[in-house]
């Protein structure tokens, strides 16, 4: 299986160590923003052709499957190209900065069937798993919700237009395991705020600290809050569900589950950024996308719910989902 990857940095190493591990596959093609950064990254995986431009590179290769590992802003010619071409892709999340440029993909995957995976890595945890059955035990009363730490300092991240911002960068993780876990959500309250960042660094327009309430079309509400102001190396990342039962959490750590009678805690056994892999690659060679628990379309309705969050804290209104 001959594989193309678009992008040469953290996440696209990741999964290139990945794929350098897995039998049948290779590396074919690197399209970077420049032939020597694709070529040096393509150096270091079996010596795959490195390119700059991405029409030169799908024209001159004959690929299997491409990884999409872009910044936010990056989205859309890329996606609008392979479905064209009708080559199967897997796209790093977020899908995008806003919602505008996932809706014209969402209209063209729909005339044209293509197998997707979107990279929302926690749904392949096994902690998560046993964090859906727990909850399917229970009536959910409430969740909250924290990704808490430091702001990534390079351009387009503070950047609010590039980035769209941490709920949409970083917390929309969380708010994918949330409908993952919890179904759908039917509207949103937000409100956002600048306390530290954009006076210590220049050009940041990307707010420092948020807060979403979501209530589900279940009645389960739930309060989300990020801050990207904290000092690099501290940081807070979890989820906790009150339920009949009692409380659950999640956090990087693993599962724990505190009743009146005991608590238990569960670790993660499996590498969920292999599992994505082995998922949308089995999906590639057999047709059978059944392993695939994140697809475009699934996706799509996590960046409805971080654009909404967008709008509500921009208008200081709640914001209704469409839920298409």
């Amino acid at each position: 299986m001959k594989v193309g990857m678009i992008g040469t940095g953290g996440f696209s190493r990741m999964h290139a160590e990945i794929l350098a591990d897995m039998e049948e596959v290779k590396l074919q093609a690197v399209c970077g923003t420049s032939r020597a950064k694709a070529e040096a990254f393509a150096s270091e995986y079996g010596g795959a052709n490195g390119y700059d431009q991405l029409v030169e590179m799908l024209d001159s290769e004959k690929l299997d499957a491409v990884y999409i590992c872009v910044p936010p802003f990056a989205h859309g010619e890329i996606e609008r190209q392979l479905i064209e071409r009708g080559i199967p892709f897997f796209v790093e999340k977020p899908l995008a900065a806003d919602l505008e440029v996932p809706g014209e993909i969402m209209k063209a995957l729909q005339k044209k069937k293509l197998i997707t995976s979107v990279g929302y890595h926690f749904r392949y945890r096994n902690t998560v798993a046993a964090l859906k059955k727990e909850l399917e035990a229970h009536t959910i009363g409430m969740a909250t919700g924290s990704w808490m730490g430091s702001m990534p300092l390079v351009s387009w991240w503070r950047n609010r237009d590039a980035s769209g911002g941490q709920f949409v960068e970083q917390t929309t993780h969380l708010i994918d395991l949330i409908r993952y876990t919890l179904g759908e959500v039917e509207e949103v309250y937000a409100v956002e705020a600048d306390r530290l960042m954009a006076k210590q660094h220049e050009h940041v327009t990307a707010p420092d600290v948020g807060s979403a309430v979501l209530k589900m079309k279940s009645g389960v509400i739930v309060q989300l809050s990020n801050t990207c102001m904290l000092p690099a190396g501290v940081s807070q990342i979890e989820l906790q569900f009150f339920h009949s039962g009692g409380i659950t959490k999640m956090d990087q750590s693993g599962l724990t589950k505190c009743t009146p009678a005991m608590e238990i805690k569960e670790k993660d056994s499996v590498n969920p950024y292999i599992r994505e892999n082995d998922a949308f690659l089995h999906a590639v060679r057999t047709g059978d996308a059944s392993k695939i628990l994140s697809s475009y379309e699934d996706a799509w309705r996590t960046q409805e719910v971080t654009s909404a969050i967008s709008k509500s804290a921009a208008s200081k209104k709640t914001v209704q989902l469409g839920g298409k």
